[in-house]
């Protein structure tokens, strides 16, 4: 029995994005969300979510600090001022997502795919982001301090240097294409 004062919130946002699913994308060419439920401002903090069909759904102000993300497809999400703490988001696709303002410091971004996302203001220190995708992704005013991005792609990021302070860098693929030592 889940005894948390977040119980119905956790047990409605699961349902919506676990059993609903509405991960699976229209068969346009713009990818468009089929549908795209709302956990605005839900606890689920340290729930395991691996491969859950997140796309397009609205989680903006969500704990999901210590989830288990890996492999779930965030497309489209709405995560802006999320707190990603610590959470695993290991190949996961979090392409064109709203990362506005999400903190996600210490997080396992291993190989995950944030291209064209959006992650203005985000906080990302010592967070790991091996060889991650993030092509064409909005990195203005973002926190990279002691991040690494060893053999990440940041091919066309928008980013200023400040913000990678003391970051790991080798084989890391620089916005202007060139790569770093």
């Amino acid at each position: 029995m889940i005894r948390s004062q977040h119980a119905p919130t956790f047990l409605i946002c699961t349902a919506l994005l676990l059993v609903v699913g509405c991960g699976d994308t229209q068969s346009n060419a713009d990818t468009t969300p089929a549908c795209a439920p709302s956990c605005e401002n839900a606890n689920l903090k340290g729930q395991d979510l691996t491969l859950a069909k997140l796309g397009g759904a609205n989680l903006s102000g969500a704990n999901l600090a210590g989830a288990n993300l890996d492999g779930a497809n965030w497309a489209g999400a709405n995560l802006a001022g999320a707190d990603l703490q610590g959470a695993r988001l290991h190949d996961s696709n979090l392409t064109d997502a709203n990362l506005t303002g999400a903190t996600l410091d210490g997080a396992e971004l291993e190989r995950a795919n944030v291209t064209d996302a959006e992650l203005t203001d985000a906080a990302l220190g010592s967070a790991d982001l091996r060889e991650a995708d993030f092509t064409f992704a909005d990195l203005s005013g973002a926190n990279l301090d002691h991040a690494d991005l060893s053999g990440a792609d940041l091919t066309g990021a928008t980013m200023s240097k400040e913000s990678l302070s003391a970051a790991l860098l080798t084989g890391t693929v620089m916005p202007d294409g060139t790569t770093h030592e």
